[in-house]
């Protein structure tokens, strides 16, 4: 998941295209950053995604297009951010088949800036700069390599709150309003708590979440070192905060409060719709992938309040232009734009994704949202906002957290031990990182 990330990140995603497809259609290789597609200087820009960026669906790409009539812009979007990389790695080592425009998230970010800085355009060439004062410092440093090379512009940051079904909630003799949800859940242990009061009298077939693993990503999010240290240091196996959100999770999964549902398979996503679990841990790029899931029908049904354990950040990420880009100057121009407090305020408003822009976060401050029974967004997410810590972020952050949730999801759907499933955790990460 835009996490989620990494997130990352759907209605957001109803457009995505399989990876082959992807592949085809984000063809262009390093060609010269003049060249035209057609007659009378109009160009093609390719732009290569994952999840809900969102700025399709929120009518941005053609309001750019009205206001460059040279310009046409061509979106692919690969739904699980993993495959998405994967390719991505493919494609910056064998140097074609590259996008004028590629999204990073946010836990890949270090490895952009540290590994591949070669790969990428240093945006500075085009007038970045100067848009330093417009990013949250954090944002804006992430994206900058040790000898100031600027290799993307930010565009949303991931607070956290907790979304839920209202209807279930009343179903299960639960209470609904925000504030006094907040307060019953002010702990994750209360949460669990919750759940489990819930799991008495829940309706049928449903789940107090939608998985372990999403409750351990909002968790980790919460802590300024997660997986390194501000050394460099990869420290997840002796970070006791990771400790804590592990055995919290454990301890959902042992008590059967999950629906054991992967997140971003199909399962997954139609349960949004037919009430397969009462709550889910959501950044705020989370809103616009429920309305998307949910459909109409769940307007009004959903709502959000304050998160358990504090404020986190979780996924956010970053537009960069590959030095293989077929058009640099014209797909930095349009970064540019779509990165602007002007379209970030916008996006949120439409699609939910939260401002990394410092002016765009003064301008949604008081938003709402019917969809989430006129939930104060701006507030919420804004709040969340200003308390999350500054992360330190890793080179192989995404892969480290890919591997704990999937040993999550072992305990939870194969019941094996707390024990193994680290074990396995262990094993993954040393196989996938050395």
């Amino acid at each position: 998941m835009p996490i989620a990330r990494a997130a990352r990140r759907a209605a957001v995603r109803l457009g995505a295209v399989t990876l082959a497809g992807a592949l085809l259609a984000a063809c262009g290789s390093g060609s010269s950053d003049t060249a035209s597609d057609g007659e009378g200087g109009k160009v093609t820009l390719t732009v290569d995604l994952f999840g809900s960026f969102g700025y399709k669906e929120a009518g941005l790409y053609a309001e750019y297009q009205k206001l460059h009539p040279n310009i046409t812009i061509k979106q692919t979007d690969t739904e699980d951010e993993a495959d998405y990389w994967k390719s991505l790695q493919t494609r910056l080592a064998g140097g074609g088949g590259l996008a004028d425009v590629q999204g990073i998230e946010v836990g890949r970010i270090a490895s952009v800036t540290q590994q591949q800085a070669d790969k990428f355009e240093d945006l500075k060439k085009y007038g970045a700069d100067k848009l330093k004062s417009q990013f949250a410092d954090a944002k804006w440093a992430a994206a900058t390599t040790k000898d100031g090379a600027v290799l993307g512009l930010g565009t949303d940051v991931g607070p956290e709150a907790m979304c839920y079904r209202t209807d279930l909630f009343k179903q299960a003799g639960l209470p609904t309003d925000r504030e006094e949800l907040a307060k019953k859940w002010s702990t994750w242990d209360g949460y669990l708590e919750l759940g489990k009061q819930y799991k008495a009298k829940a309706p049928a077939k449903s789940a107090w979440l939608d998985s372990v693993g999403s409750l351990f990503s909002i968790m980790i999010g919460q802590e300024e070192e997660r997986y390194y240290d501000a050394s460099g240091k990869l420290i997840w196996e002796t970070n006791p905060a990771l400790k804590t959100a592990w055995d919290t999770s454990v301890k959902a999964a042992e008590s059967d409060l999950s629906a054991k549902l992967d997140q971003w398979s199909p399962q997954w996503n139609q349960a949004f719709a037919a009430g397969s679990f009462a709550t889910i841990p959501c950044p705020a790029w989370m809103l616009g992938y429920i309305k998307g899931q949910a459909g109409d029908s769940g307007k009004g049904k959903w709502d959000i309040a304050k998160l358990p354990g504090g404020a986190g950040n979780w996924g956010g990420s970053y537009l960069s232009v590959p030095r293989a880009a077929k058009h640099k100057k014209e797909a930095y121009e349009l970064i540019q734009w779509l990165t602007a407090p002007e379209q970030q305020a916008k996006l949120f408003q439409k699609q939910g994704n939260f401002p990394s822009s410092t002016g765009a976060i003064e301008k949604v401050a008081g938003a709402t949202d019917p969809y989430f029974s006129g939930a104060p967004i701006g507030q919420i997410f804004g709040d969340a906002a200003k308390a999350a810590p500054v992360q330190v972020l890793g080179v192989h952050d995404q892969n480290v957290n890919q591997q704990i949730t999937n040993a999550l999801s072992e305990v939870e759907r194969k019941g094996i031990s707390s024990e193994k499933a680290w074990g396995n955790a262990k094993k993954g990460v040393e196989n996938t990182i050395g």
